[in-house]
């Protein structure tokens, strides 16, 4: 089945050779995206001392990423299916990268908060893009290929996050900021070359390599409830591993400075040990998606989330709580780039919309909830939602499983 091209002509299956320069661009633009916004994260504290905000000021001002990108989310599926995934991946990867420059050049919270609303509708809307050509690669290649994608997105984070740290007692935020913007135009120029020059690739209705259903093809046609029900239900799917991970990067390591008396580096640590458990899983999730199958990833990622955060929740002892970050961090990691995957193959950009829009919702709910609980309860007793909605997840994705067994081919 031949598939059309960005520019809206219709192509033939790409060949190897091409799948592969698609992969290779495609993997850039996420290691970009996150090298983008780490190297803005590490960034913040000098930015509100910059412009002398308070930290509810700060607060505020740093809600327009994620206005700006929950709004723009549903739009670029529109976009993407009006002029193709690879230039709206393109322009929205160029515009990421020069507003992120922008931040340095503000002296108010409130002008700090209308430049972040752009940056996050960048952010928002490269997110979507990329996700939608990467599930119409996976599909092309008939494989299970999203999380390694995600890898190089926690891995650009983790490196930026390094780099910044050593840089940030050298250089202004004014300059750091504008080495971001140069670096993300560069990147940008060479993925966005190959992007370009290469046609959406054309996806097969033959069964997946691994013959399961890690990545559902579009050569199955459900009715339009089924389809959107199933894309909500993903969706939903996102929202829950998304909480965990939004409320872990908050909350994470002040549980271990709070609530265990850590000093700052063990506390910091613990976080570490997340992130790093999480591209090391992501880099090995094809593998597991090929060999296991969608269904028993979701599933055991999600209940193995739930174990180890209720350890980690619950354990007055330092090393079960890194433990527990550790498992949390392994189950986590492919949950969210095979339900992105699966809402992405049942109805394209508008899955990858979707879906993108439900789960950064829940990186939205993540931080507040815990603050709110931790009013409540404490703070230990707040982490354990993270491993409830994580089982909820599974409980959601064997649900998925059951409705596509049901549905009719």
């Amino acid at each position: 089945m031949n598939q059309l091209m960005d520019t809206g002509r219709r192509a033939p299956a790409a060949a190897p050779p091409a799948m592969a320069r698609l992969r290779w661009a495609i993997t850039l633009f996420f290691a970009l995206d996150g090298f983008v916004f780490a190297g803005w994260v590490v960034r913040i504290p000098a930015v509100k001392e910059q412009i002398h905000a308070s930290a509810g000021a700060l607060g505020l001002a740093l809600l327009g990423v994620s206005v700006g990108s929950v709004t723009t989310m549903p739009l670029t599926g529109t976009l993407c299916r009006r002029y193709g995934n690879h230039p709206v991946t393109v322009v929205t990867a160029a515009l990421l990268s020069l507003s992120v420059a922008l931040p340095a050049l503000t002296r108010s919270a409130l002008q700090l908060g209308l430049v972040l609303l752009l940056f996050g509708a960048a952010y928002g809307g490269l997110n979507v893009a990329f996700n939608a050509a990467a599930v119409d690669l996976a599909e092309a290649v008939r494989r299970p290929i999203l999380p390694s994608f995600h890898a190089a997105f926690s891995a650009g984070g983790l490196a930026s996050a390094g780099l910044g740290g050593l840089l940030a007692p050298h250089l202004s935020p004014g300059w750091h900021l504008l080495l971001l913007t140069a670096t993300g135009l560069v990147v940008t120029a060479y993925a966005g070359h190959i992007l370009l020059r290469t046609p959406r690739p054309a996806t097969g209705d033959g069964p997946h390599r691994d013959a399961t259903e890690a990545i559902p093809g579009r050569g199955r046609v459900l009715p339009v409830r089924r389809t959107r029900l199933l894309v909500t239900v993903y969706g939903l799917i996102t929202l829950c591993t998304a909480y965990g991970e939004g409320a872990l990067a908050d909350w994470g390591s002040l549980h271990l400075s709070a609530d265990l008396h850590t000093g700052p580096g063990a506390a910091a640590a613990g976080y570490a040990v997340f992130a790093l458990m999480m591209t090391v899983s992501r880099m090995s999730g094809t593998w597991l998606l090929e060999r296991l199958g969608g269904t028993p990833v979701l599933v055991g990622g999600g209940l193995l989330a739930a174990a180890g955060m209720l350890m980690a929740a619950l354990s007055p002892e330092l090393w079960p709580v890194y433990l527990g970050y550790a498992l949390t961090g392994l189950g986590l990691a492919n949950v969210f780039p095979a339900a992105i995957g699966g809402a992405g193959a049942l109805a394209g950009a508008h899955g990858v919309a979707v879906a993108s829009t439900l789960g950064y919702s829940g990186i939205l709910l993540g931080p507040p909830s815990i603050g709110f609980l931790t009013e409540a309860y404490g703070l230990p007793r707040a982490l354990t939602t993270i491993a409830a909605l994580a089982a909820v997840a599974a409980l959601l994705s064997r649900l998925a499983r059951r409705d596509r067994r049901r549905a009719p081919h």
